[in-house]
């Protein structure tokens, strides 16, 4: 007779217990200050979304983030620039924590802070928190992108715009999750260069859902029942066969959401598969935008750019201490140099 055990968890190795959403947020609570920049932050982005405010919102930071005093020193730099542009541009910083893989390889902050295949999540989720924490309590917004869909409860009151990547965009779980959201979604078009799917997705977030999740007091397992995000909107980051930037690209994405009587509201990703992964494109690629823009596109609302403080990207080394400094570990990015060159370049063009 078959032993009961034997229908459970046959092939988990191991079962760690972790601290609930609210003991993690008690730790390293927000403060008044940070409250505004969040709110402030998540006003503005919705007035971009829907138009009350011409202008471009920008996406912008590392691929990934993988060490603590490098985003810092990244942020710092980004929040004279957000200064410097501000009257055109509205800069948001990119901090990603999870990165989904197309097979294997490192997933992230969250999922491996000590980039040793440890997998200390807890400490993963603890240092999440405190950078958010501390970027924003320069001033300086956060972006970043759901993956799993317990993490928001660790991070999202310090999230001001948040991203469902190419690879989830289709997934009903990330639909629901986004549908509960507390700030503006982008929802990328899929690795084939299929819109339509993002906008159904965005679509989809903006009604009422309900979905199993875990209560951010005593961590239990609750059903949520949504009211439906209304900030929703596309992103094009090209796809198999190629770019999907350009005017005529533009174009018929608009008529795609107009169909489906959605507001034309369209981010560019600078990155990926609109850049062919060349990370030093991504200028042509904001000029192409800028330009349409000033032909009168009023859809392309804003972009992404990936950038660090040097240039490209690097392989993890077995000797940690052989990596260079900031240099991205998962896609490439553009320098710093590179990045205040392109922002105030697109700065002065709208001016």
């Amino acid at each position: 007779m078959a032993d009961q055990k034997q229908l459970f968890n046959s092939n988990i190795s191991k079962v760690e217990a972790i601290s609930t959403p609210l003991t993690i947020r008690e730790a390293l609570p927000v403060t008044d200050e940070i409250a505004t920049t969040v709110y402030e932050a998540r006003n503005q982005v919705r007035d971009i979304i829907w138009h009350r405010d011409d202008r471009l919102l920008a996406i912008v930071g590392p691929c990934s983030i993988h060490d603590t005093e490098q985003a810092y020193d990244y942020a710092r730099r980004l929040v004279e620039l957000r200064e410097a542009v501000k009257d055109k541009i509205n800069i948001v910083m990119r901090v990603y924590f999870e990165k989904p893989r197309t097979v294997l390889g490192w997933k992230g902050l969250i999922y491996d802070p000590h980039l040793d295949d440890s997998f200390d999540m807890l400490t993963g989720l603890q240092k999440a928190r405190k950078i958010l924490h501390d970027i924003n309590a320069m001033g300086m917004p956060c972006a970043t992108e759901m993956l799993d869909p317990m993490v928001p409860q660790y991070i999202a009151d310090l999230v001001s715009w948040t991203a469902i990547g190419a690879r989830t965009t289709e997934s009903q779980t990330h639909r629901q999750m986004a549908s509960g959201l507390s700030m503006p979604v982008g929802f990328k078009n899929s690795t084939t260069g299929d819109f339509t799917v993002a906008i159904n997705a965005a679509k989809a977030s903006r009604g009422q859902q309900s979905f199993l999740g875990i209560s951010q007091d005593e961590g239990r397992s609750c059903i949520f029942h949504t009211k439906g995000n209304p900030d929703t909107h596309l992103i094009l980051r090209g796809g198999n066969n190629g770019p999907n930037y350009s005017a005529e690209h533009v174009a018929m994405a608009e008529a795609v959401l107009e169909k489906n009587g959605m507001d034309k509201s369209i981010m560019i990703d600078c990155n990926h598969a609109n850049s062919g992964k060349d990370p030093y494109k991504q200028p042509e690629i904001l000029e192409d935008i800028v330009k349409q823009k000033k032909d009168g596109n009023k859809s392309n609302i804003c972009f992404m750019v990936e950038s660090h403080i040097n240039g490209g990207n690097q392989s993890m080394p077995e000797d940690l201490s052989e990596l260079k400094y900031g240099v991205s570990i998962t896609d490439a990015c553009i320098d710093w140099s590179g990045t205040e060159s392109m922002f105030k370049d697109a700065a002065a063009s709208l001016s």
